[in-house]
């Protein structure tokens, strides 16, 4: 059956018979490099139209409807417009930093790729702490933003990037203990043995409730984390015009929105990987009919289809609740959220301690 893992193992094999060990090494660097960057694009693409048609869907109207049958090329049109746009720097902004910053955001959100497992046997680096690697490298992000606020020479600039690091460094807490208390139900912070635990069942529904708590922090964190309604407050448009990214246009500007894009899909395909089994294929008990029809899914299919319907929630909630206050955002994350999070935590360590999951 045609597959993504399908297709890399006979890509790898079909170079193994015809170079040397040393050149099939390179030959696979150069095509993860490739696969990355044609992920990102392809990624930002189909995330920002998704973005457009679910709110147009939400506010029952048609959306981009121009460019292409039912405005699919929009976000094609919009990319051609960004690369041929001029770049200013503003003249009271620290130039070399003011330049650097959306490099650095860009390059921390295609770091953090390096150990997600996209379908059985398909990650790019099998780090046996890959979960550790990406909470400690998606927090770099946070430097190339108060670097963008900060070098603009902008007051509203600065504001959305001290509000936009203070909402970031708050829920990431929330966010970490939510990823703890699966390193605890299984033992190790590799991906591949998180996703292995749950061959008899995705922790969302053997874990019980504490899990359940635990997977509805994570998503809310991530919304947090990365600047999404209601938790837009770094990017207020009302009050602070465009936040961090106010001074940034053309490709820079695009930078920023595109790493925006990336980060969500990265958030869920971590909450698919710790809570949803990742690639593995959804399976009912003894049902042998049926979950052999789930087994003739392609592993990538299923990765890469619950990452999209979790994609989807966020999008829903942005049109879904208002924008919250700075005040509330914070008393959410340090009077509700982390309190839950740090008891749920205790609760799911006695339960893998008395061994009260399935």
């Amino acid at each position: 059956m045609l597959s993504l893992e399908n297709i890399v193992q006979q890509f790898n094999q079909w170079l193994s018979e015809h170079f040397s060990a040393t050149t099939v090494l390179w030959i696979q660097l150069t095509a993860v490099v490739l696969f990355a960057i044609t992920l990102f694009a392809l990624l930002g693409l189909a995330l920002v139209l998704m973005e457009r048609k679910v709110a147009a869907y939400m506010q029952i109207r048609l959306g981009p409807n121009r460019v292409g049958p039912k405005g699919m090329f929009q976000t094609v049109a919009d990319t051609v417009k960004l690369v041929f746009k001029e770049s200013l720097t503003p003249d009271g902004a620290d130039k070399f930093l003011f330049n650097l910053a959306p490099f650095i955001v860009m390059i921390a959100a295609m770091l953090v790729l390096a150990p997600i497992a996209f379908a059985k046997g398909i990650q790019i680096w099998d780090i046996n702490i890959g979960v550790l690697y990406i909470t400690s490298v998606s927090s770099i992000a946070v430097i190339g933003i108060l670097m963008a606020g900060w070098s603009s020479g902008n007051k509203y600039s600065l504001l959305g990037a001290m509000r936009s690091g203070a909402q970031i460094v708050s829920y990431e807490l929330s966010a970490g203990l939510s990823i703890i208390s699966i390193v605890i139900l299984t033992g190790s912070l590799s991906v591949q043995d998180i996703i292995n635990s749950q061959q008899n069942g995705w922790w969302i529904f053997k874990g019980h409730i504490p899990i359940i708590i635990s997977f509805v922090i994570f998503i809310i964190a991530i919304t947090a984390e990365t600047n999404r309604a209601p938790f837009d407050m770094a990017e207020a448009e009302s009050e602070l015009t465009a936040g961090f990214h106010t001074e940034y246009s053309g490709m820079k500007f695009a930078l920023f929105f595109l790493a925006e894009y990336i980060n969500i899909f990265i958030g869920c395909a971590l909450a698919v990987t710790l809570f949803l089994g990742g690639w593995m294929p959804f399976h009912i008990g003894t049902w042998a009919a049926f979950n052999h029809i789930m087994d003739y899914i392609p592993s990538s299919i299923w990765f890469f289809g619950k990452t999209i319907v979790l994609i989807f929630g966020l999008m829903w909630f942005r049109w879904t609740f208002p924008r919250l206050r700075i005040d509330q955002l914070l008393n959410l994350e340090w009077k509700y959220l982390l309190p839950i999070s740090m008891v749920n935590l205790l609760v799911v360590t006695l339960m893998a301690i008395l061994g009260w999951h399935f």
